[in-house]
């Protein structure tokens, strides 16, 4: 019964819109979430940190966990169970056990703009993640990572660039250079 009501929600696509945005609501006033976007989507069953900053279309699948201080750009999308976490323990203090050696300042961690997150990935704190980049399932990131490049492994590494070709590049900077537009999203295939 409940899957013959999403496949007639999703068949009538302005009523289908507004149903999730209502959710989405919903759920940002459930997380107290203020920096977020209307346009976000966020899966049940994720911890985030208040103070996300989430621009338009991003996506965040379920059971991600996403520490303070991070800001993600327009289309970015979180496969399930991804987490921006870490540097937040000293261990440099000796003669101190780490559980009281306090926290040193935490960095800002930058998700650009359409940047694609697989299942499992870690993002160390403090990470910048340019434009465009692709982390593969089960990467821990643990240094910036430039536009346009698929990062995977432990610890996270380039794999290739994304594009072959500097039109391509030129092509997707400038589409991602013009204001947030709504597009078409991907069939859910669950």
């Amino acid at each position: 019964m409940l899957l013959k009501l999403k496949k007639i929600l999703r068949t009538n696509r302005g009523f289908y819109l507004f149903f999730r945005r209502t959710r989405n609501r919903i759920r940002k006033w459930r997380y107290g979430l203020k920096n977020v976007h209307p346009t976000v989507y966020i899966s049940l069953g994720s911890h985030i940190n208040r103070d996300l900053i989430a621009h338009e279309y991003a996506f965040i699948n379920t059971g991600c966990l996403i520490g303070p201080r991070v800001e993600i750009g327009p289309y970015v999308m979180f496969a399930p169970r991804v987490a921006i976490v870490g540097a937040d323990h000293r261990m440099d203090r000796p003669g101190v056990p780490m559980i009281f050696s306090g926290r040193p300042p935490l960095s800002d961690t930058v998700i650009e703009a359409d940047v694609w997150v697989g299942f499992g990935a870690v993002i160390m704190a403090g990470v910048r993640i340019g434009r465009g980049s692709v982390i593969a399932a089960g990467a821990v990131v643990t240094q910036d990572v430039p536009p346009y490049e698929i990062w995977g492994g432990i610890p996270a590494k380039k794999i290739r660039s994304r594009f072959t070709d500097q039109k391509d590049i030129e092509k997707h900077d400038l589409m991602l250079s013009q204001p947030p537009f709504e597009g078409e999203y991907a069939e859910h295939r669950f």
